[in-house]
């Protein structure tokens, strides 16, 4: 995409499907006035919205709506911005869109890709690549706490954290560097300056934006919580009592589970994606054989794993037996994404339970939100979302790097003497990680990658 962004681009910029109103927009390097000619007969004023027909080809009206032009560089994308506002059905907009590609054809106005528009903002400079992101995070946010989060994001609130991280480090670089050409003063100089000191604020400051950005990122992503156990230890039950509707079927037949069922909840405006699956156990079935197949495999992607018992059974030789052979099995699962958790806690037992595990009843409720809160505190949360930012997997990733690369430059800096020319270089190495965060440092394929995730039209 990046060696075509000189080309005017169209599409229309909302959801597919009948609305009440929809728009076309249409982005262009170029003066866009022989398209507002020919569509709407007149000259615009800059951003006033203008009621008038749009004309076909023919001179008749397709619709009338609402025009506006946004002249560059004070527009969404930077460049000449034409919006068309008109009835939202879906022949109205394909007509009005062909309509925009026939009168820019000279112009050879094509078809936006996906993302394309905020593409060019980025590129423009209208927004850094953590703001761009910040606006497909939005439109997709699953919960109130996600969109305002993106929201957050969107106007800059992780940009400016990371720029403020960006200014620490570049200081402590030019001080490195600087000495590096007065060899003969640099452990005096390098003192004075408190560089040592420096670099241990600048470590405290990224550990600080690196959890936020962790709880940024669970905002976004969600928990992938798994239901895994014997049949009938009342994993329907549970999904069906968090989800608050009756979603899986449940019967006393074991085995009624045969395939993955999903369900998207929120805790504290966090998605919890859960799934129910097929009961552990061999069997000859070949359907409910394939069920438990994919359980394991939904087991290996998930971030918490509810091992859930049934306290009915317990003490029942090969109700046992069975709950071993599981256990052996997800002994090679990272036991902190194991959560053991005992159902029916309406029925009289007498055992004692393993350390750290659960009971509850997914029949009464009963536990239901000491559960909730235990997976959240399964994967790390504990923030406040009004203060975060949504953030996603690859900002962790960047700043777990700078991390690394800052701790490599403490290393080298206590030894005696300093290695100057590796400090410089851990301190460059730890500049780029984060400039891939607001795209100062970003390879194209990455560009492609992140638009293309973007709905036509954004």
């Amino acid at each position: 995409m990046l060696s075509r962004h000189q080309d005017p681009i169209a599409a229309i910029a909302t959801a597919p499907g009948r609305g009440a109103v929809g728009i076309v927009r249409v982005s262009s390097p170029q003066d866009l006035g022989p398209i507002v000619q020919a569509i709407c007969g007149r000259t615009l004023k800059a951003r006033e919205a203008t009621y008038l027909p749009f004309r076909s080809a023919t001179g008749d009206a397709i619709d009338q709506g609402l025009a506006l032009l946004f002249p560059a560089p004070h527009s969404y994308t930077g460049e000449h911005v034409l919006e068309l506002q008109a009835h939202g059905g879906p022949v109205v907009l394909q007509l009005l869109l062909a309509r925009c590609m026939d009168a820019g054809a000279e112009m050879r106005v094509r078809l936006a890709e996906p993302g394309e528009f905020t593409q060019r903002a980025f590129l423009n400079g209208k927004l850094d690549l953590a703001q761009a992101e910040a606006v497909a995070d939005l439109i997709d946010a699953s919960t109130e706490a996600a969109a305002r989060s993106a929201s957050r994001a969107l106007s800059g609130a992780l940009s400016e954290e990371v720029g403020k991280l960006r200014d620490a480090l570049i200081n402590l670089r030019m001080l490195v560097e600087a000495t590096l050409d007065f060899p003969e003063e640099e452990i005096d100089f390098l003192e004075q300056a408190d560089a040592l000191g420096r670099l241990a604020r600048l470590s405290a400051q990224l550990d600080r934006v690196l959890d936020r950005t962790q709880q940024g990122a669970l905002l976004r992503e969600g928990i992938k919580v798994v239901l895994a156990g014997q049949p009938n230890v009342g994993k329907s039950s549970l999904l069906n009592a968090l989800a608050g509707a009756e979603l899986a079927i449940v019967t006393p037949i074991p085995g009624t589970t045969r395939d993955k069922v999903s369900q998207t909840i929120q805790i504290e405006g966090v998605p919890l994606h859960i799934s129910d699956t097929a009961g552990l156990r061999e069997t000859d079935d070949e359907v409910e054989r394939i069920g438990v197949a994919r359980s394991w495999e939904a087991i290996t992607d998930a971030d918490v794993v509810l091992f859930l018992h049934d306290l009915g059974r317990l003490g029942q030789p090969d109700y046992e037996a069975e709950d071993k052979l599981i256990a052996e099995r997800l002994a090679g699962v990272d036991p902190g994404r194991i959560l053991q958790v005992f159902n029916k806690a309406d029925v009289e037992h007498g055992q004692d339970l393993a350390p750290g595990s659960m009971t509850l009843s997914a029949k009464t409720g009963a536990g239901l939100d000491a559960l909730r809160q235990r997976l959240l505190q399964q994967v790390g949360w504990h923030a406040t979302p009004e203060g975060l930012f949504i953030a996603r997997e690859r900002h962790v990733q960047a700043l777990r790097r700078t991390q690394e690369h800052l701790a490599m430059a403490h290393a080298v800096s206590i030894q005696k003497p300093p290695a100057l020319d590796l400090l410089a270089e851990e301190l460059r190495m730890a500049h780029d990680a984060l400039g891939e965060i607001t795209g100062a440092f970003t390879a194209d394929e990455l560009l492609g990658v992140i638009f293309s995730s973007f709905c036509i039209g954004k």
